[in-house]
């Protein structure tokens, strides 16, 4: 899953991003309320942690913007454990607010949490024939079998799933799972395709993880496999 995470504290920032990306999540990070109001604004992320204080515009602004457009849940942080601050960021449709300091493993809960509310619980569930995959408690089965995953393979295979039938490229997927910018000089796009398929595809009798040759991959049932 996808998320934004404005705070222009630098050893906050990082370490709230390392822990989300250890977590299996895809985590873009902006320093300034400005920006990050544009990458919320332009992006396509599953839920933003917002500081409240921020150089460029506050929190609080960013989310009145925001909350014109998007319903993308919002879980804010702030050094100030003051009622009316909370107050007001609930009224201005934060989701959930945390205080600093904070247990990282109290934050991850809180954004699990609202991950799995509302409509956003059935959108954390996607299959493919008998294949299967929760977002939510990062648990991925084909046939009944619980698959193996490292936290690459999770997030390659929930990209897939959530776009089967759309054949991905490889710069694409190295953007969205490993961050960085495609180099045609390195193959860790088609390792990790590899290992990935020798999880979900060897074992069983229809294949679903095509190579589109020249193009990229692609996650689908074909006709000529076995239901």
């Amino acid at each position: 899953m996808h998320l934004l995470v404005i705070e222009d504290e630098l050893k906050l920032g990082d370490y709230v991003r390392k822990g989300l990306t250890e977590s299996g999540f895809n985590v873009d990070l902006s320093r300034d309320g400005s920006e990050g109001l544009g990458m919320a604004l332009t992006g396509t992320y599953d839920a933003i942690v917002l500081d409240v204080m921020l150089p460029g515009i506050d929190g609080f602004k960013v989310l009145e913007v925001l909350r014109k457009s998007s319903s993308t849940p919002v879980l804010m942080l702030t050094a100030r454990d003051d009622v009316a601050d909370r107050v007001k960021g609930l009224e201005s449709g934060a989701d959930d607010y945390l205080a600093k300091p904070f247990a990282f493993s109290e934050l991850l809960a809180r954004i699990r949490a609202l991950l799995r509310r509302g409509s956003l619980q059935e959108s954390t569930r996607f299959a493919l024939a008998d294949l299967q995959l929760d977002l939510t408690t990062r648990r991925a089965t084909r046939a009944g079998k619980r698959l193996d995953l490292t936290a690459k393979e999770f997030a390659l295979l929930s990209i897939l799933l959530r776009r089967q039938g759309q054949v991905l490229s490889r710069a694409l997927l190295a953007d969205q799972v490993w961050d960085m910018n495609f180099d045609s000089e390195t193959n860790v796009v088609e390792v990790a395709v590899r290992r990935l398929r020798a999880k979900i595809d060897d074992p069983f009798d229809a294949k679903l993880l095509h190579t589109v040759r020249g193009m990229g991959y692609v996650l689908e049932l074909r006709d000529d496999d076995p239901p």
